[in-house]
């Protein structure tokens, strides 16, 4: 959940930050961009670490870099402290979303991971609650000042479980694959199985370029082009990560799960449509649907794509492709929404609903492209 909170509250505090700083509105594409730096450099390096590691050191390192660069924006004299320190808000992210989505997609429980960006769906739920309120009652600091704290407990956590000798998901042989399980790439040319693993690692950065930008440019589209108050587009964009959260719980809870090829088909269509309705904006209330559209429907594309990974090109091979994509993620995360910034520096606002459908749309058929490279059959996964 702490994972969520600052994806959630760094857009809706954008406004406040910025006026604090004095700083044109685009520049958000800057921190994104720094931030996006110092994840996809450390998940390259997530499968080796957490063999020589283990998962609860590797959290833990997480958790003291988050807590870091929190307190570098509490105390920020300038928004150049806020875009020196993003790099560690980048690495904590890296360090994070590679171990655990490794450690777990690995293991083949689709349901658990729901549950993981469930969880991560609440932090972003909460984010903008929380810095709407600080806001609110005269500053946007106390928020990260409450955020470095929670990183430093939960580093404590995973000290202490290190200590204990607590490896449950951090043996280094976590989710080797059964002797007698068959590897789906046996035979494949090396073209073949590279074609694959690209074109998953593509997927991932338009999928996030989608999911976050969306979240992230919501309050600012809704506060200067819509025309809506601070606390109205908190609200709005406190539903958008609502929207998504609860389908996960929701997937995670369904009594008979439903194919994962399925939730990223049909998800990756929902999210075209949500993008389309906030082109085509015939009133603020289809906007605002648009964004929830977005948000429920992009819901379980990331679990599902995780999932899918070991049952597409193997175990073998998904040992590391899964950190590689997790690091494609943080890349389409935030350098996507970065380049978006820069765009609506010189175009306005206007250019998001436009960016998001074309973006949408790369994801659909980049998943097209990946089910004739490595198909995988429509039958549903064990929880």
């Amino acid at each position: 959940m702490v994972l969520g909170l600052p994806d959630g509250m760094l857009g809706p505090a954008w406004p406040a930050i910025r006026q604090t700083f004095g700083a044109p509105i685009a520049d958000l594409g800057l921190i994104l961009l720094v931030t996006t730096v110092g994840s996809i450099t450390v998940t390259v390096f997530v499968g080796s670490l957490i063999r020589r590691l283990g998962v609860p050191a590797l959290l833990a390192t997480s958790g003291l870099s988050a807590a870091l660069g929190a307190i570098g924006y509490t105390l920020a004299p300038g928004l150049w402290l806020v875009l020196s320190v993003a790099v560690l808000v980048g690495v904590a992210a890296g360090l994070m979303d590679g171990g655990l989505n490794t450690a777990i997609g690995l293991a083949g429980r689709p349901r658990l991971l729901n549950l993981l960006h469930a969880a991560y769906g609440i932090g972003t739920t909460i984010g903008p609650l929380v810095i709407t309120a600080a806001i609110v009652t005269g500053s946007w600091r106390p928020a990260y000042a409450a955020l470095a704290a929670c990183n430093l407990v939960i580093a404590g956590l995973w000290l202490r479980q290190r200590r204990a000798g607590l490896r449950a998901t951090a043996a280094p042989d976590a989710g080797a694959p059964p002797e007698t399980e068959l590897d789906p790439s046996t035979g494949w040319s090396r073209r073949r199985s590279s074609a694959a693993v690209i074109t998953g690692i593509l997927i991932f950065f338009a999928y996030t370029g989608v999911e976050v930008a969306a979240g992230q440019w919501e309050a600012s589209y809704c506060r200067y082009h819509l025309g809506m108050s601070a606390s109205a587009a908190g609200i709005a964009v406190f539903g958008y990560w609502a929207a998504l959260t609860g389908a996960r719980i929701l997937l995670a809870l369904l009594p008979r799960p439903i194919p994962l090829v399925q939730i990223v088909r049909w998800g990756s269509v929902l999210g075209a449509v949500g993008a389309a309705a906030i082109w085509w904006q015939p009133d603020r209330a289809v906007t605002l649907a648009g964004f929830t559209i977005i948000g429920a429907g992009l819901a379980g594309v990331f679990p599902a794509l995780i999932g899918l990974t070991p049952v597409r090109i193997g175990h073998r091979r998904a040992q590391h492709a899964i950190a590689w994509q997790v690091g494609a993620a943080a890349a389409g995360g935030s350098g996507l929404s970065a380049l978006l910034g820069l765009l609506i520096g010189l175009s306005g606002l206007q250019i998001l609903g436009p960016a998001l459908t074309l973006l949408a749309l790369l994801l659909i058929a980049l998943n097209l492209v990946l089910a004739r490279i490595a198909p995988v059959p429509l039958t549903p996964h064990r929880p």
